[in-house]
Protein backbone atom coordinates (compact mmCIF):
# COMPACT_ATOMS: atom_id res chain seq x y z
CA UNK A 1 0.00 0.00 0.00
CA UNK A 2 0.84 3.42 -1.07
CA UNK A 3 2.15 5.98 2.09
CA UNK A 4 -0.11 8.89 2.00
CA UNK A 5 1.19 12.11 1.13
CA UNK A 6 2.52 14.05 4.20
CA UNK A 7 0.36 16.59 5.65
CA UNK A 8 1.88 20.31 5.18
CA UNK A 9 2.58 22.53 7.94
CA UNK A 10 4.00 25.80 7.29
CA UNK A 11 5.54 27.71 10.33
CA UNK A 12 7.58 30.10 8.36
CA UNK A 13 7.64 33.40 9.80
CA UNK A 14 7.15 32.44 13.19
CA UNK A 15 9.81 32.35 15.98
CA UNK A 16 10.11 29.67 18.41
CA UNK A 17 8.39 27.47 20.07
CA UNK A 18 5.73 28.24 17.43
CA UNK A 19 7.24 25.87 14.20
CA UNK A 20 7.08 22.60 17.09
CA UNK A 21 4.07 23.29 18.45
CA UNK A 22 2.60 23.26 14.94
CA UNK A 23 4.13 20.20 14.14
CA UNK A 24 3.12 18.80 18.08
CA UNK A 25 -0.75 19.67 16.58
CA UNK A 26 -0.60 18.13 13.32
CA UNK A 27 1.42 14.96 14.62
CA UNK A 28 -1.60 14.49 17.25
CA UNK A 29 -4.57 14.46 14.95
CA UNK A 30 -2.98 11.84 12.67
CA UNK A 31 -3.22 8.12 12.62
CA UNK A 32 -0.49 5.95 13.23
CA UNK A 33 2.00 6.12 10.46
CA UNK A 34 0.89 9.77 9.56
CA UNK A 35 3.31 12.16 8.30
CA UNK A 36 3.97 15.48 8.65
CA UNK A 37 6.24 17.67 6.40
CA UNK A 38 6.76 20.88 8.93
CA UNK A 39 8.75 24.24 7.39
CA UNK A 40 10.46 26.62 8.96
CA UNK A 41 12.65 29.41 9.02
CA UNK A 42 13.56 29.81 12.65
CA UNK A 43 16.95 28.39 13.04
CA UNK A 44 15.82 27.16 15.94
CA UNK A 45 13.62 24.75 14.29
CA UNK A 46 17.23 22.56 13.30
CA UNK A 47 17.92 22.35 17.40
CA UNK A 48 14.08 22.08 18.63
CA UNK A 49 12.33 19.42 15.84
CA UNK A 50 14.98 16.65 16.67
CA UNK A 51 14.88 17.30 20.43
CA UNK A 52 10.85 17.37 20.18
CA UNK A 53 10.81 14.44 18.15
CA UNK A 54 13.26 12.14 20.48
CA UNK A 55 11.44 13.47 23.49
CA UNK A 56 7.92 11.95 21.94
CA UNK A 57 9.28 8.80 20.37
CA UNK A 58 8.05 10.48 16.91
CA UNK A 59 10.65 9.51 13.86
CA UNK A 60 12.47 12.15 12.28
CA UNK A 61 12.92 10.73 8.79
CA UNK A 62 14.21 14.07 7.16
CA UNK A 63 15.97 17.17 7.88
CA UNK A 64 16.86 19.61 4.92
CA UNK A 65 17.90 22.90 4.78
CA UNK A 66 16.46 25.03 1.76
CA UNK A 67 17.79 28.14 1.32
CA UNK A 68 17.04 30.04 4.29
CA UNK A 69 14.30 27.66 5.01
CA UNK A 70 14.05 24.07 6.68
CA UNK A 71 11.93 21.10 5.38
CA UNK A 72 11.39 18.48 8.13
CA UNK A 73 9.39 15.42 7.78
CA UNK A 74 7.98 13.11 11.03
CA UNK A 75 6.21 10.26 11.34
CA UNK A 76 3.77 9.28 14.32
CA UNK A 77 5.08 5.20 14.99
Amino acid sequence: MDQAPPLLVDARGHRCPVPTLRLRRALEGLATGGRVRLFADDPMAKIDVPHFCNEIGYLLLESKTEGESFSFLVEKP
